[in-house]
């Protein structure tokens, strides 16, 4: 016969505990549990004399599944807390919400990722001892599941950081649009993903070339087809600016333009411009 005795003092550990063991599909298993002097425990025993890593990968598995569900929030925000305590309070949630996001966004490749960890270092432990202080084991054997945990808050904390100069750099921009006059009344954006081009009110090419404009880079890393077209409009900023969604589709570039212009923007997806270059012409020709 083997035997495990799990100590704790969280009232609601010890009922999941319970409520597993009795709903679980272990064969030749009973359980009791006691007060001792400084925990309550309970003991699980294997009432068999063979096929004993039977036993011990039940047990991972299950205890494995209980750190996920009920320790992973705490142990993700204590992290937060102490590796990332020069950020606010308001900050560091932000930070904890973007870790759900990732767990979220790739949830089986993380999950298996963490359940390898935890069912590893559960089962080495149980296997050659016969006490799992609960408290105590998680907080100081379990590096590769925490390690995991530190690599999710980091990319986490990555996320938070390009978001927060992200939306810096809205502001900035903002703040110069209202301190700058209007040099122009109306700009016409006819739109794709990959190309763009620009027209005055009287449905004329704008140039947007950077010698024409004079224009100041906003980025350092590239000159895409985008970057230009932002300075252009910085450069002009128009009373209104329709944007003419080719493709139908709203992206990122386009999110961009209408938090730093507000309700100078109008989307426009089906007009004489739209449809002239959504059917007559394969690309946005500069000419």
């Amino acid at each position: 016969m083997k035997s495990l005795c799990i100590k704790t003092n969280n009232s609601k550990i010890l009922d999941y505990l319970q409520n597993e063991l009795k709903c679980s599909e272990i064969q030749h298993i009973c359980f009791t549990e006691n007060q001792f002097k400084n925990y309550k425990n309970i003991i699980i025993h294997y009432i068999s004399d063979d096929d004993y890593p039977y036993f011990f990968s039940k047990l991972s598995t299950l205890l494995s599944f209980m750190i996920i569900d009920e320790f992973e929030d705490i142990l993700m925000k204590r992290m937060i807390d102490k590796n990332y305590f020069y950020f606010d309070s308001i900050e560091r949630n932000k930070i904890l919400k973007n870790c759900y996001t990732i767990l979220s966004d790739e949830y089986y490749s993380w999950f298996d990722k963490k359940f390898d960890a935890l069912y590893h270092a559960i089962y080495s432990f149980i296997s050659s001892n016969k006490i799992l202080v609960l408290d105590g084991f998680i907080n100081f054997r379990l590096q590769t599941y925490t390690s995991i945990l530190d690599e999710i808050i980091t990319e986490g904390v990555n996320t938070y950081i390009i978001e927060k100069e992200y939306m810096e750099f809205i502001s900035l921009l903002k703040l110069y649009i209202n301190s700058q006059s209007n040099h122009s009344n109306v700009v016409h954006l006819i739109y794709k993903p990959t190309e763009s081009l620009l027209l005055d009110e009287n449905k004329d090419l704008i140039l947007t070339s950077d010698e024409f404009f004079n224009a100041k880079y906003l980025s350092d890393i590239s000159f895409s087809s985008n970057d230009y077209t932002l300075n252009s409009l910085l450069t002009l900023l128009p009373k209104k600016i329709y944007i003419h969604l080719v493709d139908n589709e709203m992206d990122e570039f386009i999110n961009t333009l209408q938090l730093i212009f507000e309700n100078r923007i109008s989307i426009c997806l089906n007009c004489e411009i739209c449809n002239l270059y959504r059917y007559h012409k394969k690309t946005l020709t500069k000419k």
